[in-house]
């Protein structure tokens, strides 16, 4: 008798733990944690990509260590994570590779010359078709670059902290993409 009931009870507990582990924005739930090489990155804050009354994404901010310091965790060459949940259907490609192009423009105040390859790179992730529930995690790892995933397939690598700065400044710097996204992020 024990046995029969502890195998369903044990099922119902790792099945209820991402939930508990979770903190719940527009109906997506994001994992307090993420597990990433040898790093547990913990969830820093998150808010919701709003564009004309339309919300578009959940986008969460991951570090080893909480910071409401936007300059210093742009700076930082330590393991961090963005990840971003589609909520809309009304994101297209193009839709987000022309956002994207902006968010670099605004975080390199325009400069974006010296990353532009980078920056190619980067945006061609995005040709593939995007759908609403689609989840893209941008992970930095010192020493190796940025790692861009899709739905946990890993899609491609982009060397060297100056990009990675750029890139987190698309949320972070002093004309982000959104400013109640950034105070989100940031925790605050």
């Amino acid at each position: 008798m024990f046995r029969k009931n502890i195998i369903p009870l044990i099922l119902t507990l790792i099945i209820m733990a991402p939930v508990c582990n979770a903190k719940e924005i527009e109906g997506v739930n994001l994992p307090e944690s993420l597990e990433v090489a040898k790093s547990r990155l913990i969830l820093n804050g998150a808010g919701v990509r709003s564009k004309f009354f339309m919300d578009l994404y959940v986008g969460g901010l991951y570090l080893e260590n909480k910071s409401n310091n936007p300059q210093e965790i742009i700076e930082a060459d330590k393991p961090m994570a963005i990840r971003l949940h589609i909520i809309s259907s009304l994101i297209t490609s193009k839709k987000m590779e022309d956002a994207t192009r902006e968010g670099f423009e605004n975080a390199t105040k325009g400069n974006t010359e010296p990353i532009k390859g980078q920056i190619e790179k980067f945006i061609s992730v995005f040709k593939e078709k995007i759908e609403e529930n689609d989840i893209f995690d941008l992970v930095y790892l010192p020493g190796k670059g940025l790692e861009v995933y899709k739905n946990s397939d890993f899609k491609s690598r982009i060397e060297g902290l100056t990009f990675k700065q750029a890139l987190f400044g698309i949320w972070l710097c002093d004309k982000p993409a959104q400013k109640s996204l950034k105070k989100g992020m940031l925790g605050i």
